[in-house]
């Protein structure tokens, strides 16, 4: 038996025009009525909001801790020394850790803090309380 394509058939029909067109027309229903509706990505990415994320080391993420545990601490006794749930705009305290490390000497940083918590509302013996534990903690970082 012998397998093939002839150029012509019986009918006059050529092979790739008549046989395989009538296959398809059997096969497929009519498809006019189909159509596929895709989203603009534009519209998507409007929407989202794009965040840059780092991955710290094991060690790294301990400083962070440690230096957010003493930012915590601080803003805590402010609001206890200041005797408020909130510090008021008008008595606004920034006490920038940073600024005390790099300052030379611990006299110098206990100067600097009296002259930023003159006006608290405690006593000045909780306010030296306030300062010792403060340089102390600061040390740690």
């Amino acid at each position: 038996m012998e397998c093939g394509i002839t150029g012509a058939y019986a009918n006059g029909t050529s092979a790739a025009g008549g046989i395989l067109a009538d296959v398809r027309t059997e096969r497929s229903p009519s498809k006019a009525g189909l159509h596929v509706n895709f989203k603009e990505k534009g519209e998507v990415k409007e929407k989202r909001e794009k965040f840059l994320t780092a991955k710290y080391g094991n060690h790294q993420m301990s400083l962070i801790r440690k230096r957010l545990a003493v930012e915590m601490w601080l803003y805590e006794e402010l609001k206890k020394l200041y005797e408020t749930q909130k510090v008021d705009s008008n008595e606004e305290v920034e006490v920038d850790i940073d600024e005390l490390l790099d300052m030379d000497s611990d006299e110098e940083r206990r100067r600097h803090l009296h002259a930023l918590l003159i006006n608290a509302k405690k006593s000045q013996n909780d306010v030296k309380k306030f300062i010792n534990d403060l340089l102390d903690k600061a040390k740690t970082l």
